[in-house]
């Protein structure tokens, strides 16, 4: 009887080991998740500023139509990545993402941050040797600190009018992103 009662708390209790593990692991084995789809648009350290989504059309990333978009792909294996630029005064915001799609940091134009977008994303060994002044950045970097070292940056501009689109998704195409030369 106790054996039989020791078996079934066993049996329940890896069974709960087991579903724990698998719901924690699969998201990090999935082939098509979004760090995927990001990264077949382009290159590291390249601005891409992604096409119009028509309404009713295929929308594998499930952007707002109303929105244009650019995405920094940034690595920081070999030095902390920069997205820097000026914005148009409609409303805008920017979010930084790990591959596994964590937002690390999020803000918009409404922040205090104005037109001008200067971000840094450094990782753990790098935001280290910034706080010992051993790596110099310009004044008004905005430090985001990341455990991985691919991340993506995106900025998203609102268009008051349909017509001004083209010019913002112009001005999107213009940001610098880069790595930060130490």
């Amino acid at each position: 009887m106790i054996r039989t009662f020791f078996y079934l708390v066993a049996g329940l209790l890896l069974g709960l080991v087991i579903h724990i593990v698998v719901i924690l692991t699969l998201p990090s084995l999935a082939s098509n998740n979004v760090a995927t789809k990001l990264s077949a648009l382009g290159q590291v350290n390249r601005t891409v500023v992604l096409d119009d989504v028509a309404r009713g059309a295929d929308n594998p990333l499930r952007l707002d139509p109303e929105l244009a978009y650019a995405v920094c792909r940034l690595n920081l294996t070999n030095a902390p990545g920069e997205l820097a630029g000026t914005l148009p005064l409609a409303y805008w915001s920017v979010s930084v993402y790990d591959r596994s799609g964590t937002v690390l940091y999020s803000a918009t134009n409404r922040d205090g941050i104005g037109q001008t977008l200067d971000i840094g994303v450094f990782d753990p060994a790098q935001t280290r040797l910034l706080a010992e002044q051993k790596i110099d950045v310009a004044e008004g970097l905005l430090i985001v600190e990341s455990k991985g070292d691919e991340v993506y940056v995106v900025v998203r501009l609102a268009p008051a009018h349909n017509v001004m689109r083209q010019r913002y998704k112009e001005q999107l195409a213009k940001l610098g992103c880069r790595n930060i030369k130490l």
